[in-house]
């Protein structure tokens, strides 16, 4: 069936363009992955797909709603169709790791991610479908909010830390807590910590958020009955 074109048989301006909703939060990950935050306006977003910013507003409401999309999207990468069916705990795992690595490669939205909720009804989708991973394993249907909220909120603090949200490096090149700032501590009184920066003995970011997600996913198994 042809879609119906606006009153008169004319079409909006946004049918005009040719562009979906879906081709806009890309076209504005994109931007963001270039220019960070900072670089991201709807004139801007309009330009680089070649229509006038009222245009934009045809698919999204206003910025915050561009903001809300932008976390949507990052989130979706997280979630292959293929983890369906799988044990819990792989699900868990498999989700984690996509979203750190999602975050990884877009970390202009990082700060979104840190600020603002899942509220879009592709991102509510997201999150109905790891609370029935979850409750069809016999997780409570709070405990299963509880683990899905502590995971993404470990993942998103975790690869915040990795990529130095919030953190200025140190006029040396070696941001605090890093190993080439451990390295400088003073080995008697810190022995520990001078030893762990001179072997790499838990400085591996990715060894570490994968030991962690063990961690949690265990953690919830022992603690899933109220």
């Amino acid at each position: 069936m042809a879609r119906t074109a606006g009153k008169g048989g004319k079409r909006t301006p946004g049918e005009r363009a040719g562009l979906s909703r879906a081709q806009v939060l890309d076209a504005a990950l994109d931007l963001v992955d270039r220019e960070g935050l900072r670089g991201l306006s709807m004139r801007r977003l309009g330009g680089a797909l070649g229509v006038e910013a009222m245009t934009l507003y045809h698919y999204v409401p206003n910025k915050e709603a561009l903001l809300d999309g932008l976390v949507e999207r990052v989130f979706a990468e997280a979630l292959p169709p293929s983890a369906e069916g799988a044990p819990w705990q792989e699900q868990l795992r498999g989700y984690a790791a996509a979203l750190r690595e999602a975050l990884l490669r877009h970390p202009g939205v990082l700060p979104l991610a840190v600020t603002r909720p899942m509220v879009t009804p592709a991102g509510l989708d997201a999150v109905e479908r790891g609370l029935r991973a979850l409750t069809d394993a016999g997780f409570p249907l709070g405990r299963a909010l509880d683990a899905l909220n502590a995971l993404s909120l470990f993942v998103v603090g975790h690869t915040a830390g990795e990529v130095g949200i919030g953190r200025d490096a140190a006029p040396e090149g070696h941001p605090p807590g890093s190993p080439g700032w451990l390295s400088r501590l003073d080995a008697a009184r810190y022995p520990l910590l001078a030893q762990a920066a001179r072997t790499g003995a838990g400085v591996d970011d990715a060894d570490r958020f994968r030991f962690a997600v063990g961690a949690l996913i265990a953690g919830f198994g022992t603690a899933r009955k109220p």
